[in-house]
């Protein structure tokens, strides 16, 4: 197992630690997948298969170091139905752990209409909001969060994801230079953390592994050629 903690203020060496788990654990997997723009993906990140306490507990203390590692300053913790509910639970007990207590919030798809209703759970929403989720693609999940926060009188202030694409995103089914990350740090004004970026991934499969590896790399960096955007 990775000591996390010996490496929380080395960002590049968290990142190689984090790709090295994802790749443990089976949530990064190569191959060809179909990614929500419709293209080939020669690698993909399922969260989803965090599924055990051990697991989530790891992911959650990634997060946190990597948070406290960032400077980003924020007065609760959200997560997005469906992936970022498991996600601001264990992220925020594993702030507290570390000693940094916040409040945590997630929402319902569908409003409850019995009991304390509505689609919000948890602490009130108020303050500078740091939304926590997985991989963030189209930043669909990201605008719906950031409607609810405002809504509720709360200013959506940052955004923590595990892995960042670096890749363009798409509106309307047209590719666009920016990707989404992008969009939500330079449009939308909000501060980004990420654990782990694509040029991250590279790096570990440069420097793990023999030939299969290889080829894995040469597939990745080919997808970047094609789909990457310029960082900045």
């Amino acid at each position: 197992m990775v000591d996390v903690g010996a490496q929380a203020l080395d960002d590049g060496a968290l990142a190689q630690d984090f790709v090295r788990f994802a790749v443990e654990s089976g949530v990064l997997r190569f191959g060809e997948f179909k990614t929500k723009a419709g293209r080939m993906s020669p690698y993909f990140f399922n969260a989803g298969l965090f599924d055990d306490g051990a697991k989530m507990g790891r992911l959650a203390e990634f997060y946190a170091k990597a948070l406290l590692a960032s400077g980003i300053e924020f007065d609760m913790v959200f997560g997005p139905a469906y992936k970022g509910i498991p996600l601001a639970a264990t992220v925020a007990v594993e702030l507290a752990r570390l000693g940094r207590n916040v409040p945590f919030a997630y929402n319902r798809k569908e409003a409850k209409a019995h009991g304390e209703g509505g689609t919000l759970v948890g602490a009130p929403l108020k303050g500078r909001v740091l939304i926590v989720d997985d991989v963030m693609s189209a930043g669909t999940a990201a605008r719906e969060s950031i409607a609810l926060i405002q809504a509720a009188g709360a200013t959506p202030h940052a955004l923590a994801i595990a892995l960042d694409r670096q890749e363009k995103a798409t509106e309307n089914g047209v590719d666009v230079e920016h990707s989404a990350v992008q969009y939500v740090r330079n449009q939308l004004g909000m501060q980004v953390c990420v654990i782990a970026k694509l040029a991250d991934l590279l790096l570990y499969l440069s420097q793990n592994g023999g030939a299969e590896m290889r080829v894995h790399h040469e597939r990745v960096f080919a997808y970047r050629q094609k789909y990457g955007v310029t960082e900045g």
